[in-house]
């Protein structure tokens, strides 16, 4: 009887292990699309972001960038179409019909699934939106095919498998996930995570229109009216180009209107980490993190903070990074492009005080230009 030899090396457990062969249905998927997120006539930024990312990844693998948009018959739609070339599509899959005027999961779910069906995409990417999570859930769910949700960073490895990377274990760790043998390979990301690509004048490319086919009878939910939400731009953290933030550093609730009027005095938006508004401190609107508004400013100032990745992750995408912490060894200090090692609760007046009297109303408004 024989014995395995011990010097024979054991395949990896788990995943890693698995081969990366596609089954022969799938084989044929190719291209990289980007749904083109159209709600109540605007285009979310988010979509041009995602463009820019999956131009990276259609270059890399020699395939066409597409963009996929759904919207109702009129103006709205077809500028859609333009922008999605401006912003770097190859060409565009469009699928206008009434039904499409607004958000229902069925439809657009069915016309989702029935493009990628007819014309089989091997990466389709959305964004991170309250639209964009609904649709792409229950997308991936019917095409039976692997999603990545909330993703940091998009990449393709040397199998030309896209490689998704997002923070796991409460933000602690980041994990690199793949769908290894289903298609299409499906990601989201959330808005200000990608840099918005610049804009070019370009002629329309290619459009492939495709039919709808379903009937308004077949749909169980009905749009009765439309109420804006009433909080809605209360806070613009994700689009600011200053921001002031605070942290547990701050030692109390009373202590953020410090944060609140430093970013009075600079004209900047104001947020928290993520333990402030799991205290009760500031609604979770202001929160900055994976968890909360992704940020990409030109001055990000930070009082208090740690720095753990799930902030990382949601802040590492600002031109300039000021880091105000008691701690000299906080993570913070890692990807901070400036750090003062102090407490924030007493430089913070200080700051105030000096913005305050250098800077006039107009040049507070100028001070991110």
């Amino acid at each position: 009887m024989s014995s395995a030899n011990p010097d024979t090396p054991r395949p990896p457990a788990g995943r890693a292990g698995m081969k990366k062969e596609l089954p022969e249905r799938f084989r044929d998927y190719r291209h990289v699309w980007v749904f083109i997120e159209l709600e109540r006539g605007q285009v979310h930024p988010v979509s041009f972001e995602l463009l820019g990312e999956g131009r990276k990844l259609a270059d890399k693998l020699g395939v066409q960038l597409a963009g996929a948009v759904l919207g109702p018959p009129g103006e709205a739609t077809q500028n859609a179409v333009a922008e999605a070339f401006a912003y770097g599509a190859d060409l565009v899959y469009f699928v206008e019909a009434p039904l499409l005027a607004d958000y229902r999961n069925e439809p657009f779910t069915k016309a989702m699934t029935d493009l990628v069906d007819t014309y089989k995409p091997e990466i389709l990417l959305l964004g991170a939106t309250t639209l964009g999570r609904d649709l792409a859930g229950s997308v991936a769910t019917t095409l039976l095919t692997g999603l990545t949700a909330d993703c940091t960073e998009l990449d393709v490895d040397a199998d030309g498998s896209l490689a998704a990377t997002r923070p796991t274990f409460g933000g602690s760790l980041l994990c690199t996930i793949y769908t290894l043998n289903y298609r299409p390979q499906m990601a989201t990301v959330r808005p200000r995570v990608m840099p918005m690509p610049q804009r070019a004048h370009r002629a329309m490319g290619r459009v492939i229109a495709h039919e709808l086919s379903l009937a308004e009878d077949e749909i169980v939910t009905k749009v009765l009216g439309f109420l804006p939400d009433s909080q809605s731009g209360t806070a613009n953290l994700a689009y600011a180009d200053v921001v002031v933030a605070g942290g547990l550093g701050l030692g109390g609730a009373e202590n953020l209107q410090l944060v609140k009027s430093l970013a009075r005095a600079i004209g900047a938006e104001f947020g928290c980490s993520r333990p402030l508004v799991q205290k009760g401190w500031m609604p979770a609107d202001r929160q900055i993190g994976q968890t909360g508004k992704t940020i990409r400013p030109k001055l990000y100032i930070a009082a208090g903070i740690s720095g753990a990745i799930q902030h990382r992750v949601g802040v590492e995408g600002a031109d300039l990074i000021v880091a105000i912490n008691t701690d000299p060894n906080a993570p913070i200090f890692d990807f901070a492009h400036l750090g003062i090692v102090t407490d924030a609760v007493r430089f913070l007046p200080a700051l105030i005080e000096a913005f305050t009297r250098r800077l006039s109303p107009h040049s507070r408004d100028k001070l991110a230009s």
